[in-house]
């Protein structure tokens, strides 16, 4: 007599034993332990406050000795022909370079701090906001430095490297993905 072959469970975390070789296991995220994505949060915090620091330093500092030297730009492109066109390419770089690495730590720390923010589209949308308000300041406020469009492109390329180089795994390591159960409301 034939036994009745037992109806196959939907769980994502059924047992190995009951898995068939045309089933392969779900991959697995590793999350670090809470008291380690507490510390690793709580880091990612203080650093992001000393990222936001240095950010306002370089950026929010009066400088009167370039007065005479700085112009709006709000045209994509024009300040970045003007950069690679100075005669020293060790300026160009330290234009262009220092820009991009300038927006590197937003891109790898908000998805930790804010893991809401996790995801291409948000973390260039966020860090897009937070460098156009930081150059409106700059535009508006500080004598010696101008609004331009380049550096908010710049340093959101800079962020976005960050996030895709080490952000999205750092935040996957610290936060958990939610999982939608089917058939459960709200």
């Amino acid at each position: 007599m034939a036994r009745a072959a037992a109806p196959r469970s939907r769980s994502p975390l059924r047992s190995r034993a009951s898995r068939t070789e045309d089933d392969p296991a779900p991959r697995e995220r590793h999350v670090l332990p809470w008291p380690l994505r507490l510390l690793a949060t709580a880091c990612a915090f203080v650093f992001m406050v000393a990222f936001a620091v240095v950010l306002a330093k370089l950026t929010l500092n009066p400088s009167p000795a370039s007065e005479a030297l700085t112009h709006t730009n709000l045209h994509p492109g024009s300040s970045l022909r003007q950069y690679l066109g100075q005669p020293e390419l060790r300026d160009a770089v330290k234009q262009v370079g220092g820009n991009v690495l300038l927006g590197v730590p937003f891109g790898m720390l908000v998805p930790v701090v804010a893991p809401r923010t996790r995801g291409v589209l948000r973390v260039l949308l966020l860090t897009a906001v937070v460098m156009l308000l930081v150059e409106l300041a700059q535009g508006s406020m500080v004598t010696g430095r101008a609004f331009d469009i380049d550096d908010v492109i710049l340093n959101t390329t800079g962020a976005l490297l960050g996030y895709l180089l080490l952000g999205r795994r750092m935040s996957r390591a610290v936060h958990a993905r939610r999982t939608r159960s089917s058939g459960a409301s709200r």
